[in-house]
């Protein structure tokens, strides 16, 4: 064994020696430690909005940003009220009337509410323009309510907004806020004092508590109005936003808590011992809350994506506890001294462990400063949280096993129970080593059939499908975008650069032109189903001003007519300009209303979308593209490729450090094989079983990576102790397997078992998640325990030959000179 390798290895034997004698201080040293992340945890918060995927200075983000302190939140709630037999009818209306009013009286952060009882009702009368509610005038006859269906009917803006084209739905439109209300009391708490140097409040947007306060008392009010005769439906962002995100915390609450009690029962039966249940589940669970505790001291929320933390924390601390333990108890029970058994454990496994720890942290580091925050995040927190579990797992839990009192197991059983696992790994060893050519065949034929697999992968992002095909989130989503043609958006900005510039002609007639253009869009699923811009509330003017004749339902062609007509109607006492351009006619919004659909399907659409626009516009305005489907299309597409870049970093990484550890460049490039096997593997699965690669399962990845090089690591350190001091490969593989290998066992049937868990779930994305990680587990177990042994039986039987014919020659060499 190298000089560097054999100091390291007592250096850790020296330390476990000082752990033991200071073990009070290092248990005191460690919960300070602790403590100092634990008390940030109430400071944690939760983000499960879209604008959450990108970072704070994207210019993506800071151009949605704009957008909406300019024109409020586009993320609406779509509130479908459905009457088979049609919603004009006077007991429904009444109905419609309670529940808006409802609504609005009961509804926290809301900033407009939007229904047929309300809908902008524009008209002339005598020469004035009037604009009021379609229902301001409640109708007491048939004859009256007939005038109001006709009118509702034949306004083309209500059609597939609030009406559908059957006019047996309606729809109940909430905008909420776009600012939150947190801390606005304090902000205006000194407003009537003197100025002062102070600096201005800073604005947040809505927050996700506010966000789920809306959605649940609208889903309450909704509650006492549902009927056969009035069926609500919800559906939209916010609604979206909410369903998944308690969805998701209960099902992985739920989840993470089974998981570890099977765990806890597993270590249990493997261990016989409390202590090899509460020291590793210990360890897991303080690495989680001082890695949480750390994201809310620097201000980072959990999202989606770094909900799967908690478990890959679980795999990494198991892990590395396990094969401490899994060697100490052994160790005690032939030695009987606590500081011996602690010593030699470290002695045998630290370094193992640190470099497990080191390799793992700096393949999760490659994520961090991708451009799509929540894979950032888990970059710097993952491996953060990587080497908290490290400290823990060196320097608390040895401490730990120095004060807790160990029982006495029954030699007999424990010889038996070893006797048993012993005589299978010596049986893999046998095998792996004999039949090394068998075992790299089959691997090769296994590789082909996951590369037939990984062909069929495909890219996707559909966090609506996560959902059960029969969650009301789902089916309602589905209604609305079937009924009322979409329940999304995407947000074209044109851009005049000019005061009053809206009042040109050209400008106006090129979001007419857009609006037509637009609506006759259709690649596959995707469509327009529904635009609206300014022109619809100048063509409405423009017919009221001119005794309501349809014929005159179109744009005027002069600016002074145009200014004066805008002007009359900013008189009439509406506000709903506010919806479409600045205060100062330089800027206009046009919304393009498309069915809720995959990610991946936006980018060639808002490409489609730009490249009209700026066809329409030329010079006379710039063009900009946002609004939250746009938003997560460009997102999702832009994490594929930094994604895919930040995995080749990984293994690049990690294969320079497993060169380092085995001091040998082609045994650690060769030690790199049973690392990739089980990850192409498992995406060669998601092909067959069309699991798509989404925004979660790229990030199964990282645990793969973890799990994966952990196990090798363990192996390769050990393989290569007994090597040189043996020099024969069964030795080496035999007593690898008989030491490592047993932990490595245990570690894979826990953790596998604690993930195969998540099978249960009823997202579809957890479900994946527990399939597919707990399949890592196991293909990497068995590239560690058949294809690594067989790896080194057949470079050893290759230096043999090269040996053997080397000294052949040699041979030869000789006797031709005799």
């Amino acid at each position: 064994m190298s000089t560097w390798l054999h100091r390291t290895e007592q250096g850790f034997e020296k330390f476990g020696h000082l752990i033991y004698r200071r073990r009070w201080l290092a248990i005191a040293a460690m919960l300070l430690f602790a403590a100092g992340f634990l008390s940030q945890l109430p400071k944690a918060t939760i983000d499960t909005s879209t604008e959450g995927f990108l970072q704070a200075d994207d210019p993506i983000l800071l151009t949605y940003n704009a957008f909406r302190e300019q024109f409020g939140r586009d993320e609406l709630m779509l509130i479908a009220v459905t009457r088979p037999e049609g919603v004009f009818e006077p007991a429904f209306l009444d109905k419609l009337r309670d529940f808006h009013r409802e609504l609005e009286s009961g509804l926290p952060h809301i900033d407009d509410i939007t229904s047929l009882v309300n809908a902008r009702n524009t008209r002339g009368a005598e020469g004035e323009l009037i604009v009021e509610d379609l229902l301001e005038h409640w109708p007491e006859t048939p004859e009256q309510l007939a005038v109001i269906k006709q009118r509702a009917l034949e306004n083309p803006v209500y059609r597939n907004m609030l009406l559908s084209e059957d006019a047996t739905i309606t729809t109940v439109v909430v905008k909420t806020n776009a600012y939150s209300d947190e801390g606005t009391g304090d902000a205006l708490a000194g407003f009537d004092e003197p100025a002062t140097d102070a600096k201005p409040v800073q604005r947040r947007f809505l927050s996700d508590a506010e966000n789920s306060a809306v959605v649940r008392k609208a889903a309450e009010i909704a509650a006492h109005y549902q009927g056969a005769d009035f069926h609500i439906q919800m559906a939209g962002a916010p609604v979206f936003n909410d369903v998944l995100k308690t969805a998701m915390q209960e099902n992985i609450r739920r989840f993470m808590g089974m998981a570890m009690l099977i765990i806890g029962a597993l270590l249990f039966l493997m261990f016989r011992r409390v202590s090899g249940v509460v020291l590793p589940l210990g360890v897991v669970v303080l690495s989680l809350l001082s890695t949480v505790g750390l994201m809310a001291a620097t201000g980072t929320a959990i999202k989606l994506p770094t909900q799967i933390l908690p478990s890959f924390l679980l795999a990494v601390g198991v892990g590395a506890t396990v094969h401490l333990l899994a060697i100490f108890y052994r160790h005690y029970q032939k030695v009987h001294d606590k500081e011996e058994a602690i010593a030699y454990t470290l002695g045998h496994s630290g370094l193992a462990i640190v470099m497990t720890s080191l390799t793992t942290a700096a393949g999760l580091a490659s994520f961090a400063g991708t451009p799509v925050a929540p894979i950032s995040d888990l970059g710097y927190f993952a491996s953060a949280g990587v080497l908290i579990a490290l400290v823990f797992s060196l320097i608390l839990l040895p401490a730990l096993l120095a004060v807790m009192p160990l029982k006495s197991i029954s030699t007999a059983g424990a010889a038996t129970r070893h006797a048993r696992m012993d005589r299978f790994l010596l049986a893999v060893a046998d095998f792996a080593v004999n039949r090394y050519r068998l075992i790299l065949a089959v691997s090769a034929a296994i590789f082909v059939f996951g590369l037939a697999g990984v062909m069929q992968v495909r890219f996707s992002h559909m966090p609506l499908h996560w959902l059960h095909k029969n969650e009301p989130l789902r089916q309602a989503t589905s209604y609305i975008d079937e009924k009322m043609k979409g329940s999304s958006t995407v947000e074209v900005i044109v851009k005049t650069g000019r005061e009053n510039g809206l009042y040109e002609p050209a400008i106006l007639n090129g979001l007419e032109q857009m609006r037509t253009e637009m609506e006759a869009i259709r690649q596959g699923e995707l469509f327009v189903g529904k635009t609206t811009s300014v022109a619809d509330i100048l063509k409405e003017t423009n017919r009221a001003l001119n005794e309501n004749r349809p014929e005159a339902y179109t744009l005027p062609q002069k600016r002074d007519l145009i200014a004066q007509e805008f002007l009359l109607f900013e008189n009439s006492g509406s506000d709903d300009l506010e919806d479409f351009v600045d205060s100062g006619f330089t800027q206009a919004r046009f919304t393009a209303k498309t069915p809720w659909l995959d990610s991946l399907v936006y980018p060639p659409f808002i490409r489609t979308i730009e490249e009209k626009a700026r066809a329409i516009f030329g010079d006379n305005a710039d063009i900009t593209i946002t609004g939250t489907a746009a938003l997560f299309g460009r997102t999702f597409a832009a994490s594929i490729e930094s994604t895919a870049r930040s995995y080749l970093w990984a293994f690049a990484i990690i294969t320079v450090m497993m060169i380092t550890l085995m001091g040998n460049l082609r045994m650690g490039l060769v030690s790199m094989i049973p690392n990739l096997l089980p990850i192409f593997l498992t995406i060669g699965l998601m092909g067959w079983l069309g699991i798509p690669l989404d925004m979660f399962t790229m990030l199964i990845g990282s645990i793969a990576i973890g799990l994966a090089v952990d196990d090798t690591i363990h192996f390769m350190h050990n393989y290569r102790r007994y090597h040189h001091s043996s020099g024969d490969v069964r030795h080496a593989v035999e007593q690898t397997l008989l030491g490592a290998g047993r932990a490595m066992l245990v570690t894979s049937i826990v953790l596998s078992t604690g993930f195969f868990i998540y099978m249960f779930s009823n997202l579809s994305n957890l479900f994946a998640f527990g399939l597919l990680t707990g399949f890592t587990i196991i293909t990497a177990l068995v590239a560690d325990f058949l294809l690594t042994p067989a790896l080194m039986a057949a470079m050893s039987s290759r230096m043999v030959s090269a040996e053997e014919d080397h000294r052949y020659e040699d041979a030869e060499d000789e006797s031709n000179a005799a």
